[in-house]
């Protein structure tokens, strides 16, 4: 039977179909994609194999799903950090904006087509809103105004920064020898050489523009997003750079609500699609509601208050997990911990609420019995008690009981003031006499005279008992 369907579970469902998407989009293109392809067919052969009762092969894909979830957080940690990044709505504000002083696109271009039709090799990087820090390795750190015969003299060859890419950041030369992550693409042309795979690479990860010469066929590449085009003059590669660059410059045309919602419209359909189902195998309901008796607890209660009487101890409650990831309610160590620190003196109302059950995720209250619990509260007080000795037995060997003494005199009690007001005095435990041979000095602890009352001492007091030899009469 399928579950009812709530508004939260609605809204449980747009959301998570639409960081899929957001995910499948960043990463479609990359390594991350194929291991998570990978992940989903392991999983799927997972829940066949446990259905059908293979064990062995069932555990061994669930030991080895515990490691792979593991090895993917070290081995994917900086795809992981950019998606992060990516998502983040406070990442303009914090981030680069991708503005500084802007840029002679005319002389760039130039040189950038003039190094092409003298078959020379070059790769630039135009950093935007993304930082690159995490993809750029063994780079020269440089801070000067990008132009075209500074490019010249470090593309040239023979030159020591000319093997490398030069990266444009806030309208600087940032660095320039980098050395990019190649692309993991499979399908991309066997004639596109390491500075092409590296420029796709860095674009797959990042936001960044690549501009890529190619030195054995004198192309000019664009790579944005993973893909790469060839730009044949100079006039359209200003352009799609300002365009990208400067996008404020230009007028951008108005996407409709209903474009952006059916672009894409297969990959859209099928990352729901896998979500619905991910969400209907996770909210399998488990039969019927069970019935848990909960032990009621207290906190928060006021330093001159104290706890006389609470009913009831416990109480029953009906639960029902809606999920199969959950284990039974009855294995469930659930307890109800009620606030006491808006109570009065006198007896109280507490209403026990759902948020006061420490239930985890996907189980639901469904009633409970008593819906309130009373408890009785009373001032507290400290009062001064004299400690008084009590003794059972006898003295034997002819001595008779001379004096007794104890240290101290008086012991501070807390308790309810009621019931304080009830006692002048406050027992020892007894000495037996039968045992005393001779004055002795004795430690005993002291009873308090009802449960409620709490004595503020933690040593024992000294008893001195002191016993002579009673004289016959002659």
């Amino acid at each position: 039977m399928l579950p009812i369907i709530r508004w939260q579970d609605i809204a449980d469902i747009i959301i998570m179909s639409f960081l899929a998407y957001q995910l499948y989009s960043w990463f479609k293109h990359t390594r991350a994609m194929q291991v998570l392809i990978g992940m989903i067919f392991l999983v799927g052969v997972y829940f066949v194999t446990k259905n059908l009762g293979l064990f062995m092969t069932s555990w061994i894909l669930q030991e080895l799903g515990t490691a792979l979830f593991v090895l993917i957080i070290v081995i994917f940690q900086a795809e992981i950090r950019q998606a992060l990044y990516r998502i983040s709505l406070l990442r303009h504000f914090f981030g680069s904006q991708g503005g500084g002083s802007h840029l002679d696109l005319q002389d760039l271009v130039l040189t950038i087509f003039a190094l092409a039709k003298e078959r020379t090799g070059a790769i630039l990087v135009f950093q935007r809103q993304e930082t690159l820090d995490d993809y750029l390795l063994h780079g020269v750190r440089l801070d000067s105004l990008p132009s075209g015969q500074l490019l010249k003299s470090i593309f040239q060859d023979g030159t020591p920064l000319h093997d490398g890419a030069v990266v444009i950041k806030d309208g600087r030369i940032s660095q320039a020898s980098c050395h990019l992550p190649l692309s993991s693409k499979t399908e991309l042309p066997q004639y596109l050489g390491t500075r092409h795979r590296a420029g796709i690479g860095l674009s797959e990860r990042s936001d960044a523009i690549v501009v890529i010469v190619s030195e054995e066929r004198g192309e000019v590449g664009l790579a944005l997003g993973g893909e790469l085009e060839k730009v044949g003059t100079a006039e359209l590669l200003i352009e799609r750079l300002q365009g990208l660059l400067y996008p404020q410059k230009l007028s951008q045309p108005v996407i409709t609500i209903r474009q952006r919602l059916f672009r894409n419209l297969i990959p859209k359909l099928v990352t729901t699609l896998i979500v619905i189902v991910c969400w209907l195998i996770i909210t399998n309901r488990q039969g019927g509601i069970f019935t848990v008796t909960v032990p009621i607890k207290f906190h928060n209660l006021p330093s001159r208050a104290v706890l006389l009487k609470s009913s009831p101890d416990n109480l029953d409650v009906q639960l029902k997990v809606i999920s199969s990831l959950i284990p039974s309610p009855r294995q469930l160590d659930v307890v109800a911990d009620l606030d006491l620190s808006n109570v009065r003196e006198g007896v109280n109302s507490i209403p026990i609420r759902d948020t006061d059950l420490n239930l985890p995720l996907g189980v639901m209250v469904t009633g409970m019995n008593p819906a309130v619990a009373k408890v009785t509260i009373g001032r507290k007080a400290q009062k001064e008690l004299r400690i008084k000795v009590t003794t059972v037995g006898r003295l034997h060997g002819g001595l008779r009981l001379q004096a007794l003494k104890v240290e101290p005199a008086t012991v501070m009690v807390e308790g309810p003031e009621h019931l304080l007001n009830q006692f002048e005095t406050i027992s020892t435990e007894p000495v037996n006499l039968d045992k005393i041979k001779q004055g002795t000095i004795l430690e005993l602890d002291l009873i308090p005279p009802s449960p409620q009352l709490r004595v503020l001492r933690d040593e024992p007091v000294l008893v001195r008992v002191s016993a002579s030899v009673r004289h016959r009469p002659e």
